[in-house]
């Protein structure tokens, strides 16, 4: 998933970005609310992350304007407020969830990640479609309960179409999904994924459910629950 970190502490930041990155996000890290509101002008994101003491514009002014820009992402709010009012003053501005600082990374991560569940319409660990299943947590692919030998490039894609079954997911947003920096963007490169996702799952029962829709992207059309 592409994750938006609006922060102002560099090295915490830093941190962030390094953390998430390692679990397998692709993140736009940023210091202040301009560049923030840039990168959701420019690009998809999947969830953010906003500190609330931002310089100039404030991370609750920050995600006012998100919402008034009609992007509905989850977003959780770092905040170093402790006190009750602010957490209730960040959710009525539209965040969806909090994590007071000083904090831990993995409870971080694991409210991001049922935020992730959520916006997509799940709520347990795993998304399964037939005998293809999905663990979140270990980012593994199974089928009929053995593991599916998939890069981390592959589960990537899996997850992210099955993320958004019954829509078409154009090739650009896949590349996003893979690569930060624009300039490694390739989409002859997803279909060179999607071709060997789409074999290997053939091989494990004939499993078909990914089609191409010409000149859209691809439709990820099994059921998922």
């Amino acid at each position: 998933m592409k994750v938006l970190v609006v922060e102002d502490e560099a090295l915490l930041r830093h941190h962030l970005l390094t953390r998430l990155s390692e679990s397998g996000h692709i993140v736009d890290a940023v210091a202040n609310a301009e560049e923030a509101l840039y990168q959701t002008r420019e690009f998809h994101h999947d969830l953010a992350v906003v500190d609330l003491g931002l310089p100039g514009i404030s991370g609750l002014d920050l995600i006012r304007q998100l919402r008034t820009n009609g992007l509905r992402f989850p977003i959780l709010i770092l905040t170093a407020r402790g006190n009750w009012q602010d957490k209730v003053e960040g959710l009525a501005a539209g965040a969806d969830d909090y994590v007071v600082k000083p904090f831990q990374f993995e409870e971080l991560e694991a409210r991001l990640n049922a935020l992730l569940r959520r916006s997509s319409g799940f709520t347990q660990a795993s998304i399964e479609a037939g005998p293809l299943k999905l663990d979140l947590n270990r980012k593994q692919a199974l089928v009929n309960d053995e593991p599916l030998a998939l890069t981390a490039f592959e589960y990537r894609i899996l997850e992210y179409l099955m993320r958004h079954q019954q829509q078409v997911v154009a090739k650009e947003r896949l590349m996003e999904q893979l690569y930060p920096d624009d300039t490694e963007r390739d989409t002859n490169v997803i279909e060179v994924l999607v071709g060997r996702l789409r074999r290997k799952l053939e091989a494990q029962g004939d499993l078909k459910p990914i089609d191409t829709v010409r000149g859209l992207g691809y439709l990820f059309t099994e059921r998922c629950r």
